[in-house]
């Protein structure tokens, strides 16, 4: 059986997860979900991703420095890792920038500076970016246009559709998070956003249908079913368009489910 969803951003090493990675698998595969990229937060993570990944070939690994840990040796010492994994790695995320995190301008500028550092690596390695955008989405989407980045999917966008409206245009991707289900802000978002720009995620553990629960990726289908229910379309038609989009931006990681 062919698979034909991919979770474009999740945490498959949050200890929610882990600790249960054969369920949470099994309930992603019966939902024909055959891939699912794992971002990281910090050097931990992203070395922990890629020993999750040789053990549970579905998680595709990613390797970033979360805005909230901006920091220059660190994001130095982030870049040779993926340097050196750039054959095992399929994208460089999550990587961003996050003013909830970051009041001063000098914590600002110390964000932009690491996620620069990132678009030029992406560039050289020819990697997309998994990109964080929290209360700085105009922000972002400058910043990576202005450094030429070409491969980008914004996670989780928080902003409005026309501070999005360049980095459509420079055919940036936007993904759905399950808690579309549950968020106007999502909702609007979806409805002004073109399809043809449109990828899913869950963000696993967060971002989930309920707030209360530990959301999985297996609740992918709830972000397609916002997708199709939003854009008055049938179901079957926001998958046909997810699946070109990913696609286009990640190429064929689904695999099969054999």
């Amino acid at each position: 059986m062919t698979a034909d969803l991919m979770d474009t951003h999740a945490h498959m090493c949050a200890p929610e997860l882990e600790r249960d990675i054969h369920g949470v698998l099994e309930r992603a595969r019966e939902q024909n979900i055959g891939a699912i990229i794992s971002v990281a937060e910090d050097m931990d993570e992203a070395r922990a991703n890629l020993e999750l990944a040789q053990r549970h070939p579905p998680i595709r690994p990613a390797a970033g420095l979360y805005p909230g840990n901006a920091d220059s040796e660190l994001a130095a010492q982030m870049r040779e890792l993926i340097r050196e994994e750039r054959e095992r790695l399929v994208a460089i995320g999550e990587v961003g920038l996050d003013y909830r995190l970051a009041e001063s301008e000098e914590a600002r500028e110390l964000q932009r500076e690491v996620l620069a550092g990132f678009v030029r690596l992406a560039l050289e390695l020819d990697l997309p970016l998994n990109v964080h955008s929290r209360s700085a989405g105009r922000h972002v989407a400058d910043l990576l246009l202005e450094h030429g980045a070409r491969r980008v999917q914004m996670h989780a966008f928080d902003g409005k559709a026309g501070s999005a409206q360049k980095a459509i245009e420079a055919g940036y991707f936007f993904s759905v998070p399950p808690s579309a289900s549950r968020s106007r802000q999502k909702q609007k978002l979806i409805r002004q956003l073109p399809l043809s720009c449109l990828l899913l995620e869950t963000d696993s553990p967060v971002l989930g249908p309920s707030p209360e629960e530990t959301n999985e990726p297996a609740n992918l289908t709830v972000s397609l079913r916002a997708i199709a229910e939003i854009k008055d379309i049938s179901l079957e038609e926001a998958r046909d368009a997810v699946r070109e989009n990913t696609r286009r931006l990640y190429g064929n990681l689904a695999g099969s489910l054999d």
